[in-house]
C-alpha cells in the first residue's frame, strides 16, 4: 500500500481496529505516530512501510504546528 498522506495513515489503523480521534489534529498525528510506532514493535507493518509512513507523519506534523502558529 502507498502511504501518501494521513488518511491513508488513518485507513491502515482502522484495518486494525485503532480508530484516532482525539479532537485535536496535532494530537490525533501525535497518537498515530504512537499506535504506528507499536504495529512496528509487533511486527504487523514491515521496515520499508514503517519508514515511509513516520516521514508521512512528521510532514503531517510539521504542517499542523506551523497551521497552528500561523505561518
Amino acid at each position: 500500500m502507498k502511504y501518501q498522506n494521513f488518511f491513508d495513515v488513518l485507513e491502515l489503523l482502522k484495518k486494525y481496529d485503532t480508530y484516532v480521534h482525539v479532537g485535536k489534529r496535532l494530537w490525533d498525528i501525535e497518537f498515530a505516530a504512537l499506535e504506528i510506532d507499536n504495529m512496528w514493535r509487533s511486527g504487523l507493518i514491515d521496515n520499508a512501510d514503517y519508514a515511509k509512513i513516520k516521514l508521512v507523519l512528521a510532514h503531517e506534523h510539521e504542517v499542523e504546528v506551523k497551521r497552528e502558529r500561523g505561518y
